[in-house]
């Protein structure tokens, strides 16, 4: 019942179809071509937003660009007294910038971040699962966030 009443007031719903006089944000997001990102944790972060932008369809002819610039790092918590660490957290911080492929004008910029915590263990095997682990969902936190942003800024965009 709150939903119905949105129309009136000039609130829609972001992902309302196209029959609710505006342009569907999903076929918007299906016009968007993500460049290449260097690394894996670049590349889990390309696939999640084509698929997230798609809908695991084949996109349309884009009229948008997303370049994407990772940043990672790792920070040491829990220190012991002997000043062995036995937890890190991954940061991931993704600087994009949307690009419109008419004029090569920027359409919007921002960062996204994603921070992970992970625990550390005496088997190599499980210290190198554990990061792995931390940086996949640091890579779904930040395409999460950018997916979010993009289609809010697509919803809005002429």
């Amino acid at each position: 019942m709150l939903v119905a009443g949105c129309g009136d007031s000039g609130f829609r719903p972001l992902y309302a179809s196209s029959a609710l006089n505006g342009s569907d944000v999903n076929e918007k997001l299906a016009q968007l071509s993500v460049a290449p990102i260097p690394g894996r944790v670049g590349q889990r972060v390309r696939n999640e937003l084509i698929f997230e932008s798609t809908g695991g369809g084949y996109a349309k002819e884009p009229v948008y660009r997303l370049e994407i610039v990772l940043t990672e790092s790792i920070s040491a918590t829990l220190v012991q007294q002997d000043g062995n660490s036995s937890g890190s957290v991954y940061n991931l911080r993704a600087t994009f910038r949307l690009v419109r492929l008419d004029d090569k004008s920027v359409a919007l910029q921002g960062n996204s971040y994603g921070r992970v915590a992970f625990q550390r263990f005496d088997s190599v095997f499980a210290n190198v699962r554990a990061r792995q682990d931390a940086e996949n969902r640091a890579a779904r936190n930040v395409a999460d966030d950018m997916k979010s942003r993009l289609a809010a800024y697509l919803s809005n965009a002429a």
